[in-house]
């Protein structure tokens, strides 16, 4: 079997090679006794990003990242956000991020390094905006109640 390139290896947008929008789905750590704190869990495609990423990470409060245009709203301008944070009473300075923009209909966050189901690394993904603002939406309200 030919080796392949790391080029090769890469999955630029997440539901396949296709270009299919991902499927966003938030959940939520209700800390102490499960967890030491209570963070969020952000699955693409049934894969849960974050630990995906770096398993040494936990994802930052769903009250910080979930709330009405919070940093995972997406926006025209492009932002940096972070997601995670290493686990531990002092989180330390190192972050996991994602940049989220919003192009047109598509919510897109890049900048991410994670395996994919395929084993490919996924760099990028990209949302219907409907489907992203529901759950987060909807996860903020399991939450917090309605805004």
């Amino acid at each position: 079997m030919p080796r392949r390139s790391p080029r090769e290896l890469r999955a630029p947008v997440s539901g396949g090679r296709s270009g299919a929008p991902g499927t966003l789905l938030v959940g939520a750590c209700p800390g102490p006794p499960a967890c030491t704190a209570v963070h969020t869990h952000l699955f693409v495609d049934g894969l849960d990003v974050i630990t995906r990423s770096d398993s040494r990470m936990a994802g930052l409060a769903p009250g910080l990242l979930l709330r009405p245009g919070g940093p995972l709203h997406p926006a025209d301008t492009p932002r940096t956000v972070d997601v995670a944070a290493p686990e531990g009473p002092d989180p330390g300075p190192d972050r996991l991020t994602v940049r989220v923009r919003l192009r047109g209909g598509t919510v897109v966050w890049s900048d991410l390094m994670y395996p994919g189901a395929d084993g490919a690394v996924v760099e990028e993904v990209r949302f219907r905006l409907d489907q992203y603002l529901g759950e987060i939406g909807r996860a903020y309200a399991a939450l917090h109640g309605p805004p």
